[in-house]
């Protein structure tokens, strides 16, 4: 312990030299507002700021896109609150339980939950990164596909707490994901897949956000034109230091939930190639799976928000880790930062820490400050972000209309995937109507690359052979675990269909 504590308090001090903590400050408020914007986030804003890192010294670069970074995961909850539109992927499960808050004159809550839960997970991430960054980068080394194919079943199994006592439709939302997810090539011969109608713009597959905004923007805005023909009653949303205080109270309903996620986004994150949308998928499938209230989730359900914000936040300091310790980057994110490294003369890898630990306990100590201001930066802004919805549904159509247009056409700048989102849109809404559970479809086409590409590496390893899933123990223990979650809602359904059928024949 005394070999952590002297070089994290050098950080600290690093991190609290006026330029340091000036570029710091401006990173967090920048990620701020790119996390908010929808088809920015966290990618798009480190990819364009990387330039200007080059003017300043390495470890001051790093504090600077660590601050973006960390200000965007932070920022991807602002527009799915206020708007129902995800800022980013990572922000997607934030929209379930987030939208509801704010329509129902609660964003303010909303906003303040997804605060605190980001500072909580984001508190535990980088303690957990300090005391156990070589041994965790270890133990990351030790995911196969098998465990990371097992680790998706087990994400897929949460899913099943999203349909509520549907499952059958929560099972065929999944398998349309799943179907849109193997959209253009083949990962490992090349060939076309479900190229419809021979169009160009399906080679590139599917992109997640295309989907998410035309569902969640595009589907959500045609329903609420059908359900209030434009009259849209707007709730008066308090904005003062009283009921900022008072939401502080409401911690505790969510403080568990909250250090569930928080630990969960840590493990998710420090995975190659996992990143923060998994965690932020999987925090929330969980925490309705075992909540005492699930039919309260998607309507409005503060752990609902907790959830998925702390673990996006801790995943994206996890996913540091083995960047960091392996020169492995765990999201696409980190895959810029460590290009950024390569560019300022850094190789990363485990002599990293003996060889420039100024660069490493400098970014350490950065991520601990970070974390406060962004937490202050968030709460100061909630006022700002609250008078978006006292906007006419009149003005705030047409804006939703432009900003997912936008998001639409970032990722990729193709019209289309514009054209494409609309389609999404109102098949959203169509769904919507018909009651299928659109999240989990959203949720799949996520996790659908990631089990596809595992699988196949793993059947090509085993001759075909499914039992390695079994043979090997931590992959054998997430596919209990996935088994176990998907028999527990079922069971719960038995269990109150026979209560029920007991009841009516005490009664004839």
């Amino acid at each position: 312990m005394e070999t952590i504590i002297e070089p994290l308090f050098n950080g600290l001090l690093l991190a609290f030299e006026p330029v340091n903590l000036t570029l710091l400050v401006i990173g967090c408020l920048v990620g701020l507002f790119v996390g908010a914007m929808p088809g920015l986030g966290s990618v798009n804003g480190v990819a364009i700021l990387l330039p200007v890192t080059f003017l300043v010294p390495p470890t001051s670069a790093i504090i600077f896109l660590a601050a973006v970074y960390y200000g965007a995961m932070y920022g991807g909850a602002v527009s799915s609150i206020t708007l129902g539109i995800p800022g980013a992927s990572t922000a997607v499960a934030t929209v379930f339980d987030g939208r509801p808050l704010a329509q129902a004159g609660k964003a303010d809550l909303a906003l303040t939950t997804a605060a605190v839960a980001s500072f909580i997970g984001g508190t535990i991430s980088v303690v957990l990164f300090t005391l156990f960054a070589p041994p965790l980068a270890e133990f990351a080394l030790k995911f196969g596909p098998e465990e990371e194919f097992a680790l998706m079943i087990l994400a897929f199994a949460t899913f099943v707490g999203l349909g509520g006592d549907d499952v059958p439709k929560t099972i065929f939302s999944i398998l349309i994901g799943l179907v849109l997810a193997t959209v253009g090539l083949d990962i490992i011969s090349g060939k076309p897949r479900l190229i419809f109608f021979d169009v160009s713009g399906f080679f590139h597959g599917i992109n997640f956000l295309v989907l998410a905004i035309g569902i969640y923007g595009i589907g959500e805005m045609l329903w609420t034109l059908e359900q209030t023909q434009g009259d849209v009653q707007v709730h008066k949303v308090k904005s003062s230091f009283r009921s900022l205080w008072g939401n502080l109270k409401h911690v505790k309903e969510y403080f568990g939930t909250t250090v569930l996620g928080g630990v969960l986004g840590y493990f998710v994150g420090i995975l190659p190639a996992a990143g923060a949308t998994p965690a932020s998928l999987m925090s929330y499938g969980l925490a309705k799976t075992f909540s005492k209230n699930p039919d309260s989730f998607g309507k409005g359900n503060v752990s609902g928000v907790a959830a998925p914000e702390s673990a996006n936040n801790s995943a994206s300091t996890g996913s540091m880790l083995p960047m960091i310790t392996l020169g492995i980057p765990g999201s696409p994110t980190t895959a810029i930062l460590l290009g950024g490294m390569i560019i300022w003369g850094l190789r990363p890898g485990p002599l990293l820490f003996s060889e420039h630990p100024d660069f490493v306990w400098g970014l350490i100590g950065s991520l601990y400050v970070a974390n406060v201001f962004t937490l202050i930066l968030n709460l100061a802004f909630i006022p700002v972000f609250v008078r978006v919805l006292t906007l006419k549904f009149t003005i705030l159509a047409p804006m939703i209309f432009i900003l997912c247009i936008v998001g639409g056409f970032a990722p990729t700048q193709t019209m289309h995937d514009v054209w494409l989102m609309f389609v999404f849109g109102v098949v959203g809404y169509l769904l919507r109507k018909l009651d299928y559970p659109v999240a989990p479809a959203v949720l799949a086409i996520v996790l659908g690359p990631l089990a596809e590409r595992s699988l196949r590496q793993s059947l090509l390893g085993s001759h075909g052979d499914p039992m390695i899933f079994f043979e090997r123990p931590l992959s054998a223990f997430f596919m209990v675990c996935a088994v176990a979650l998907v028999a527990y809602p079922m069971f719960l359904m038995w269990r109150r269909k026979k209560n029920g059928a007991n009841g009516g024949a005490e009664a004839g």
